[in-house]
């Protein structure tokens, strides 16, 4: 099945916008809206402010069923694809990586060591950083919210909008889960949670 090192897994057509994802030599699939960095976690968090959306660092690990998971199911979502290149750039890492990575306070470490620091245990783990907190001076600094392991869709669109519309700053996830809930049932709509 393997052509010219990679694996293209259909998804059926439910979202035009990336109609498959791309299984890397490295055992990490690939998304289009994937960032291409220099991996200066400062300056991507810089550079997506700019542009007026944040930063999500993915932590993935081959053979990761929760990660294809996260491509094959959540991905396939245009909803999800569709808010996250309107509202962020996504850095892809490897759990146990040996690209080096500047991070936030500047330095240097390989991709597993960063995740080490980070305290990042299971895969997949979307670590997401505002564009407000461009210029932090550390990661613990910059960090508005983080998702470790696989969130079904409707919780993973809702942690991307708890941070995207600011609402970590005011209220708890479960609490902003909570009321998002209420506001759905409030029009009518059962939201398909699990």
């Amino acid at each position: 099945m393997a052509l010219g090192g990679a694996i293209a897994v259909a998804r059926g057509g439910l979202n035009t916008a990336a109609a498959e994802a791309v299984l890397g030599d490295d055992g990490l699939y690939r998304e289009p809206f994937f960032l291409d960095s220099f991996l200066e976690l400062g300056a991507d968090l810089e550079d997506a402010a700019a542009e007026g959306k944040g930063l999500i660092a993915l932590f993935e690990q081959r053979g990761c069923p929760y990660c294809r998971e996260m491509h094959l199911v959540n991905f396939a979502r245009s909803e999800i694809t569709d808010f996250i290149s309107a509202n962020f750039v996504v850095l892809q890492l490897d759990l146990w990586g040996a690209r080096t990575v500047q991070d936030f306070d500047g330095e240097p470490l390989e991709e597993r060591s960063l995740a080490q620091k980070w305290v990042v245990n299971f895969t997949p783990t979307q670590v997401l950083f505002p564009a407000a907190n461009a210029g932090a001076a550390d990661f613990r600094s910059a960090e508005a919210f983080r998702m470790p392991g696989y969130f079904k869709p409707f919780h993973h669109i809702s942690g991307l909008e708890y941070v995207a519309t600011g609402a970590y700053l005011e209220q708890p996830f479960q609490r902003f889960l909570q009321d998002k809930f209420a506001a759905l049932q409030a029009q009518g709509i059962d939201p398909d949670v699990w």
